[in-house]
Formats: structure tokens, sequence, C-alpha cells
């Protein structure tokens, strides 16, 4: 099966989720419509989606035209009922584009935060996988609210962090894919950004936390991907078998 990672970084974006895709023999792409140059196959052929996050804002399409192309992609995608994770920016996009409000959170939550999960998740194909409650690896300043129709899956204090969207679409407000190296690289160089927003910003407690949690978050993030993907074959096989 193809795999579409839509990214707004420059990449490796995909983490530990393309890990998963390898394990499984699937073929995971990175492509951002931000390049201006078409993606390395045709939308169709993907079997699946992922979504990942970005330095920019959803409201920001007066700066990145093409945040209203990925909307309107993302749209599609759920019209063609191709199964979607987005993460971060990513889960904000796909609550966006299902009608959801997105906006500034009332507090930062940048390193680790403490994630409860919601009834609905107890049957859920993905959020399933996690404890009760459990350390999860944060950086937003933004906000997805539940889009109608969706199932709530997670919480922190500040914000919603999981919902279900039909069958096929779920938005992570945490970083689910994110490998000790990329976050340890985020904080470095954020740490370097003159001008930067701190807010909630301490490189030493996020250092520690991290060697302390980021063996178990990563093979949690695998196993969702997984998980993911593997619902996405059956979806797929689904879809043969109608036409």
């Amino acid at each position: 099966m193809y795999v579409l990672s839509l990214i707004h970084e420059d990449p490796p974006c995909s983490g530990v989720f393309a890990e998963a895709a390898a394990e499984r023999g699937d073929a995971l792409e990175e492509w951002g419509l931000a390049w201006g140059t078409p993606p390395p196959r045709p939308i169709d052929e993907y079997g699946a989606v992922m979504i990942f996050g970005g330095a920019m804002h959803v409201d920001q399409e007066r700066h990145h035209p093409w945040l209203h192309e990925e909307n309107l992609l993302i749209q599609r995608l759920f019209d063609q009922h191709v199964p979607v994770l987005g993460v971060c920016l990513g889960g904000q996009l796909v609550a966006k584009a299902a009608h959801g409000r997105v906006g500034p959170a009332p507090e930062a939550e940048v390193g680790w935060r403490e994630v409860r999960l919601a009834a609905a998740a107890a049957d859920d194909p993905l959020l399933s996988l996690y404890p009760e409650r459990f350390p999860a690896l944060q950086w937003h300043y933004y906000r997805f609210e539940l889009p109608s129709g969706a199932a709530p899956l997670a919480e922190s204090a500040a914000c919603l962090q999981a919902f279900r969207l039909g069958e096929l679409a779920w938005g992570l407000q945490f970083h689910a894919e994110t490998t000790r190296e990329d976050f340890l690289r985020w904080i470095e160089e954020f740490d370097a950004t003159p001008g930067a927003d701190r807010t909630g910003f301490d490189p030493d407690r996020m250092r520690t936390e991290t060697e302390l949690y980021i063996e178990r978050w990563n093979e949690q993030g695998r196993e969702l991907a997984s998980r993911f993907l593997t619902i996405a074959a059956r979806a797929g096989a689904s879809r043969l078998l109608r036409v």
C-alpha cells in the first residue's frame, strides 16, 4: 500500500510512523503542497494519508496560500473514504476540514504533559492502546475543538487531544510520531531562535523527561501507526470489492 505523508517542514517528518509503515511493507512517501511540485504519484493511488505538524497555523492562509488547497484536499479524502490521521497542525487541519473550530489554546503545551483518555477511547481502534492517563509529547499554541459528529478520545488540562471522525479519520494534538533525535533537535533549534515565544519552554526539564518517557512513547507511536495502516489496508480492500 502507498502511504502519503503530508508534511509542512523539511523532511524527514514521519518519525516512528515511517518505521511502522516499513515494517508492514508499505511504501511511505513524504510531500508537501508548499513545495509547489506534483506529489510523487496521483493522490488516488494512496491508500492512507498522514498529516504532520508545522510552525504555521491554520488561520495563516494569507501567508501560506497552500493551506487553502490542503483544506480542499483533506475534504476530498473524506469524500473518497481515504483513511486520514492528523498530528498537531495535521490534527487541526483535519478538524478544520470537518468544519470544527481551531484557534489559539488557552495555554501553550510544550514538552511532556499528561493526557487522559475519554470514555469513547475504550473501543477506539487506535487510542485504546494507551493507558487511562499517560505522558504525551506536545508542542502547540493552537487547539482544535470537536467537529460536529466526531467522538472525543482524549484531553489534557488545556484542551481536547484526540478525536475520531466517522470510522476512517483521526485528529491528534500530541506528537505520537516524534523520535528522541527529532525532539532534541527541536529543543536546540528553538532555543537558538531569536524572538521565539518561550511560553512553557523549559529545555532542561524537557530533555530530562524525554529520557524517561521516549522509549515507551515510540513503542506506542509505532503501534498506533500500525493500527491505522491496518485499518487503511482493510478499507482499501473494501473499496476494491465495491468496484
